[in-house]
């Protein structure tokens, strides 16, 4: 997350657009701006700013309201009814009640009443980006908090390898990525492994499941609508905007998002439903399926023109049972994960039931190893199918989970420089329970703690 700048908001990465018909006026403001934001663009006139809204999306519009044709307000109005959705800073010389009545039914997000001083506008820019900012991450918070999402590929396997190998080539570049293999195998966290090391890291992840989209949902949900009282209501396109759109389950996608999807891969602009305009979009798309793609194809059940698109590079996912030497690391994980989360005993595994974990052929992959280290935390014990009470072969046996735990927290508290709340963080346990391990295995006492 971006450091709040001296005036209460983020300025740094935004887009500021600037409207005045004074040219001074339109140089001061571009002066005090440029340093602090990423782009400052600048129009003479309402028209002039239409055709900027046309090419490029702006984070916050400042507007004067008085200018020779049409004021500032009336063409708020008229941009609103095609599809603007920009936050706007209005700098007027009259703080009447009707200005203001008017403002607030044109969805203007801040006033600077003129004379003013180069701190107001900035405090305006920075409190209405705050804002913004703010719903943004409300509403992914909430997506997130519902998808229940991990935080990290776990394992050293040379499958697991092989696919860290390819998300450091793709880091870099903007390439639509499609990732493939069965359910649970990570399709999801993978791709968020690739966001987290580009440069859009400090940007929206934004994670799609398109078979939960119905045909008549399509727009509204990923494009966006113009609802009544003529404000835009962003869709999932517009909140990952300068991030990464992940969709997944592409071969249950229905017919009008595929054809939508392919335009938005040539030329990254969408239409929101009863919009006007196209609103100009900076996105990183990738994709996942289960499904035989080309099969689909074939068949006539997915466009050709549209996969071609996605498939510029595959991913290609390994089953949990081409890596079973990571399936005691993942176990430990989830034991952790779930004993914190739930307020229950983690259980203690022995090796022959540990061997039986790493023997079995996981059909549901992560999610399902995932599912009975839950259901086991829950219960006090594991299935009957994986209790054993045979002799272990010696040349097999493998490590009791616990020093398995160990290991892990401690490798991760070495990458975090021994600051125990990310390490927590990236464990996805609580503070305490890092303390706790730490002191159970009479490590509290060394210098890992930089907080």
């Amino acid at each position: 997350m971006a450091a709040k700048d001296e005036y209460g908001g983020t300025l740094e990465g935004a887009s500021v657009l600037v409207i005045d018909d004074e040219p001074g006026m339109r140089h001061f403001l571009t002066k005090i701006l440029e340093p602090r934001v990423k782009r400052v663009a600048q129009a003479a006139s309402p028209a002039e700013a239409t055709k900027l809204l046309d090419e490029a999306h702006f984070d916050v519009v400042v507007l004067d309201n008085i200018m020779p044709g049409k004021t500032g307000l009336e063409w708020i109005a008229e941009q609103r009814r095609k599809g603007f959705y920009a936050d706007t800073v209005l700098i007027t010389a009259y703080a009447d009640l009707e200005t203001a009545i008017a403002a607030l039914r044109a969805g203007v997000s801040d006033f600077v009443l003129k004379p003013f001083r180069a701190n107001q506008i900035l405090g305006a820019v920075s409190r209405t980006l705050d804002r913004k900012n703010l719903r943004r991450d409300n509403t992914l918070l909430r997506r997130e908090l519902l998808a229940g999402t991990a935080v990290q590929m776990l394992g050293k396997s040379e499958a697991l390898a092989k696919v860290r190998g390819m998300l450091n080539r793709l880091a870099s570049v903007p390439t639509p990525v499609l990732f493939t293999g069965p359910s649970g195998t990570g399709k999801e966290l993978a791709a968020r492994q690739l966001h987290q090391m580009s440069d859009r890291a400090d940007k929206p992840f934004v994670a799609v499941n398109c078979a939960a989209i119905t045909p008549d949902r399509v727009v509204p949900e990923l494009f966006g609508a113009v609802e009544g009282n003529e404000t835009l209501q962003p869709g999932l396109f517009l909140l990952a905007d300068g991030g990464t759109l992940f969709l997944d389950e592409v071969a249950q996608m229905p017919e009008p998002l595929q054809a939508a999807l392919l335009r938005v891969l040539e030329d990254q602009r969408i239409r929101p439903d009863g919009a006007e305009r196209e609103i100009p979009l900076n996105l990183r798309l990738l994709f996942a399926t289960n499904a035989d793609l080309p099969k689909a194809v074939e068949e006539g059940r997915f466009r050709a023109d549209l996969y071609h698109r996605m498939n510029v590079v595959e991913v290609a996912m390994p089953p949990l049972r081409d890596r079973s030497e990571d399936i005691v690391e993942l176990a430990a994980m989830f034991m952790e994960q779930f004993s914190t989360a739930l307020g229950m005993p983690a259980l203690r595994l022995d090796a022959e039931t540990l061997l039986k974990l790493r023997r079995y052929d996981w059909p549901g992959n992560v999610r399902e190893l995932r599912n009975l280290i839950e259901r086991s935390v829950i219960l006090g014990s594991l299935p009957e199918a994986f209790v054993g009470h045979g002799t272990v072969d010696g040349a097999r046996a493998i490590e009791d989970l616990e020093l398995v735990t160990q290991r892990h927290m401690l490798h991760i508290l070495d990458l975090c420089q021994g600051n125990r709340a990310e390490a927590a963080r990236r464990l996805g346990v609580s503070r305490k329970t890092v303390d706790r391990k730490l002191a159970a295995w009479g490590a509290e006492g060394l210098d890992i703690d930089s907080i």
